[in-house]
């Protein structure tokens, strides 16, 4: 600090506010059943009161506007609007005003005033001189807004002072990334999107801005074709697969895909191909206010480069087998049935897609409702047994039954 400049009771006055969106007031309405007590008093406190809406008696939000009392919460992205005012009140004239305003973060210091700190000639009593200063918020953590005023009296006397205003940028949007390696060099980008302050917002676009080695496919829209009238064609409309703005509610997530092919020609340098690109999101709060957040450059890791590359060129949906089979026959699990045949018996093969009819006894030895199971296939082929139990149900209804025939 200069010599020549001290600190005591000054002739000006220096406020900040910050420029924000207000709020709508809130209440909390309370309300009575008719035979209560104090049957329609709070009902007619309610109306009488300014800042209800009419006709909604228990409606908690109202028609009123309400001012920010603080700084209230700043998100990463956003625009930091502040209000500077200087104002003499004392009853003398001062003069050669000058206004700094500098924002500390944890790694840089910011001059916020710009060309605004020209020194201004003279400030009579009452009078005030006053600048709005602006800044994208590229930092989380703590930030401390210094505003210093320098000032002279009429008797050339230099004045000097300065206030610090304090504080926090939040993280607005947690974002994470995944990488799918296709055939072919192509590479596919999940990106997930979580809205994790305690208010809704907007979600206005959210680009994928490649590297130079990269072309990007947008896989987040869909292409309508509009009905046609009288022959008369019209253009296809791409939409977003979220609707006309994706609405997020606190804690909500958005997953969007982007595809990622080579550039022809480019160089085939491993570190460079591993440098995708960042991601560019931009939203609006629930009043309108606009932020944007811009991740630092995506890199993959790309899969290991081996002296043999081998591409399939053709492959079928599906791979099936043919099965040679054998029919063993054991007791049911309860009890109450017995095959009557051969335990062992070959069936053959059996071809993909096609089957084979069997007519098999069974001997009833218990009335009631029984389990008809205790079949055994095996495939020789592989080695693979097959339980075959809980096949049917049949009711015995007398133990003298002749046997019968089931088949399957």
């Amino acid at each position: 600090m200069d010599t020549g400049l001290r600190e005591r009771e000054h002739l000006l006055n220096l406020k900040v506010m910050r420029l924000t969106r207000p709020s709508l007031f809130t209440s909390v309405p309370v309300t009575n059943e008719s035979q209560d007590l104090p049957g329609n008093t709070l009902e007619v406190a309610h109306t009488a009161d300014i800042t209800s809406v009419k006709g909604l008696s228990k409606f908690a939000l109202g028609e009123l506007f309400v001012l920010p009392h603080t700084f209230g919460n700043i998100f990463l992205g956003e625009v930091f609007s502040s209000y500077v005012s200087v104002h003499n009140d004392s009853n003398q004239p001062v003069k050669d005003i000058v206004i700094k305003t500098d924002l500390q973060t944890s790694s840089q210091r910011l001059n916020l005033s710009g060309t605004a700190n020209m020194p201004v000639s003279k400030l009579d009593p009452e009078e005030s001189f006053d600048q709005v200063i602006q800044h994208e918020v590229k930092e989380l953590g703590t930030h401390i807004l210094v505003c210093a005023v320098n000032y002279a009296t009429l008797t050339g006397e230099k004045m000097y002072f300065r206030k610090f205003f304090k504080f926090q940028v939040l993280k607005p949007l947690d974002v994470k990334t995944k990488f799918y390696n296709a055939m072919g060099d192509e590479v596919f980008l999940e990106a997930q999107v979580q809205n994790i302050t305690s208010s809704p917002m907007v979600m206005e676009s959210v680009r994928l801005e490649p590297s130079a080695v990269y072309t990007v496919t947008d896989l987040n829209s869909i292409t309508i074709d509009p009905k046609r009238g009288d022959g008369d064609g019209e253009e296809s409309i791409t939409e977003s697969i979220f609707g006309q703005g994706s609405y997020m509610n606190p804690n909500d997530t958005r997953q969007y895909l982007y595809r990622l092919a080579p550039v022809a020609n480019m160089s085939k340098n491993v570190k460079v191909a591993n440098v995708v690109g960042k991601l560019d999101i931009v939203w609006r709060t629930a009043f309108g206010e606009r932020g944007r957040l811009q991740t630092s450059q995506l890199q993959r890791v790309a899969p290991p480069v081996l002296d043999i590359k081998m591409s399939v060129i053709q492959i079928p949906d599906a791979v099936e087998r043919k099965m040679d089979l054998k029919l063993f026959m054991t007791k049911s699990k309860d009890g109450g049935l017995m095959w009557c045949g051969t335990s062992g018996k070959s069936l053959g093969f059996l071809l993909p897609g096609n089957s084979v009819e069997l007519l098999l006894n069974l001997l009833p030895l218990a009335a009631g409702l029984q389990s008809v199971g205790g079949l055994q296939i095996v495939d020789c082929l592989s080695s693979r047994t097959y339980e075959l139990d809980n096949l049917s149900q049949v009711f015995v209804y007398s133990s003298e039954v002749s046997p019968f025939l089931h088949q399957y």
